[in-house]
């Protein structure tokens, strides 16, 4: 009977130590898979958002190459080549536009995170409807305008959708009107600075890089001549500093799905680098904290993605 009771004794001992070592075990592979099932979400979304970042910049680069396209196989030069002919590269600094407005006018006093508008234009080509070789930024093509205002639209800005999730969109004029589609969602910011060819005469070279608000304040110091109202919008296209723009830089902040980044302190984006961030506190949008983001967007996979592109054609500068 004591041999009977020692062997229930170790047998209720070693039970005690396996159920403590299962225990243990259990811990270990769940704290291992909770490890590795963050790894895998953090991965995929920043799989996700280099897709997306990589595809914006295409489609943005693809814009602004054919930005002041002019077609010269015609008889006539076109309309858009004028001297009076507005300038084919225009922004906004952290503004937004309606879908439905005329071009980059009657823009919104707010957008997300101090994103930018930027507004290219091009001259078509081929009859009514396009003939293939030029498309707008929603993939239509755009045929030889009539007139200077016929030319084709491409304007990308940042708004929310109905869900409150920013995306970065693109908007366009077709025959029925204007319209916007959206490129890439979770966008934090979306700015732009713009190279600005100071010499005299051009030398399609940039000096400077300036943001949109810059150039709209030189613009706003020209001495014009003329002295009517009609003449003097006529002169001030002729002479406006955007169509001295040889350059532009495109900046994009984009964010993957809410807890995609686990155990990660808040971090701070520089778009343009610390030094132009520190030297223009003002350009709202170009550093971004997630320290100042909303709770549900911190903790998120998060990458930017940059853009150089020189001007293909001349922006008709005087």
């Amino acid at each position: 009977m004591n041999a009977a009771r020692a062997m229930r004794g170790m047998v209720l001992a070693e039970l005690s130590v396996a159920l403590l070592l299962g225990a243990l075990v259990t811990l270990v592979a769940s704290a291992l898979l909770v490890d590795a099932s963050g790894n895998y979400r953090y991965h995929a979304e920043s799989a996700r958002v280099n897709d997306n970042g990589r595809y914006a910049l295409a489609l943005i680069g693809q814009a602004v190459r054919q930005a002041s396209f002019i077609d010269w196989d015609g008889a006539d030069a076109p309309a858009a080549a004028t001297p009076d002919a507005g300038a084919s590269v225009a922004g906004l600094d952290a503004r937004s536009v309606q879908r439905g407005s005329d071009g980059i006018e009657q823009p919104l006093a707010s957008s997300v995170n101090g994103s930018d508008v930027l507004a290219l234009r091009y001259a078509g080509s081929g009859a009514s409807g396009g003939d293939g070789s030029m498309l707008n930024c929603a993939g239509f093509a755009v045929g030889a305008p009539a007139s200077e205002q016929e030319r084709g639209w491409s304007i990308f800005y940042v708004a929310e959708d109905g869900d409150g999730e920013a995306e970065l969109r693109c908007k366009y004029k077709s025959e029925h009107g204007w319209g916007a589609d959206a490129i890439v969602r979770g966008v934090d910011s979306f700015q732009v600075l713009y190279g600005l060819d100071t010499d005299t005469p051009p030398d399609g070279v940039p000096n400077r890089y300036l943001n949109a608000s810059a150039i709209n304040a030189l613009d706003d110091a020209l001495v014009l001549e003329e002295t009517d109202a009609a003449a003097q919008e006529r002169e001030r296209k002729r002479r406006t500093h955007w169509k001295r723009v040889a350059s532009i830089r495109i900046a994009l902040l984009l964010h993957g799905e809410a807890h995609s980044r686990a155990g990660s302190a808040p971090a701070s984006y520089d778009l343009f680098g610390r030094d132009y961030a520190d030297a223009t506190p003002g350009d709202a949008g170009v550093r971004i904290d997630e320290h100042d983001l909303p709770p549900l967007l911190k903790a998120r996979a998060r990458r930017v993605f940059s853009l150089f592109i020189a001007l293909r054609n001349p922006n008709g500068g005087a």
